[in-house]
């Protein structure tokens, strides 16, 4: 593999990770009303999810996302419906929240990796971007590059994402002071990006 195709994966792998998108919303939105422990847990969940994905792409899975209709679909609705429990169920603890100080509950690292897991892997546009970008930059004859590609990608949602926790955890003690409202705002985002990923075109 040329070092101009390494450098040209990389930047657009960077591209990709530091542009704003359901993953750095999670994690922010973790960061700043649970703490960064939790948002760290969310990261590793994340970027498990898209290694599951990445080594389906490898081995050709995904293309089925792409081949049917069906499979993408399922998996799409899926997803639409799990961002909206999560919608729904920030915008339900924060009501309780709002009435009764300190009633909202805690997830645990254990609960927030489990969410950064699912929002990814039951995210069909993740498969899509590993089966549709890896292809452009692997070598012909040489698999194994493609596990590189991988590891670059993660490692830089690895260093980016962290960065983004630090910079939150400054500006939580004063937007806790607004939790209740961050907490709608962004619980109305996940249901609205759910009700979009349901009912968008393929």
């Amino acid at each position: 593999m040329s070092t101009t195709a390494l450098l040209s994966f990389t930047f657009v792998a960077l591209l990709t990770v530091i542009t704003p998108g359901l993953e750095t919303l999670l994690v922010l939105r973790t960061a700043l009303l649970v703490g960064r422990r939790a948002a760290m847990a969310v990261v590793v969940g994340s970027t498990l999810g898209c290694l599951v994905w990445a080594t389906a792409g490898l081995v050709g899975l995904t293309a089925l996302l792409q081949a049917s209709e069906l499979a993408y679909d399922v998996v799409r609705w899926l997803g639409a419906g799990y961002l909206i429990y999560l919608g729904a169920k920030a915008l339900w603890n924060s009501r309780k929240a709002a009435s009764l100080e300190d009633s909202r509950p805690v997830p645990g690292a254990g609960a927030s990796l489990r969410v950064g897991l699912l929002t990814n892997l039951l995210n069909p546009k993740v498969g899509v971007f590993y089966l549709s970008l890896l292809p452009q930059f692997m070598p012909a004859g040489q698999p194994a590059w493609g596990a590189a590609l991988v590891a670059i990608h993660l490692g830089l949602g690895l260093v980016w994402l962290p960065i983004l926790i630090a910079v939150a955890g400054r500006a939580r003690a004063f937007l806790l002071r607004q939790q209740v409202l961050l907490d709608r705002l962004t619980a109305s985002v996940f249901v609205a990006l759910g009700l979009k990923l349901a009912f968008e075109a393929r």
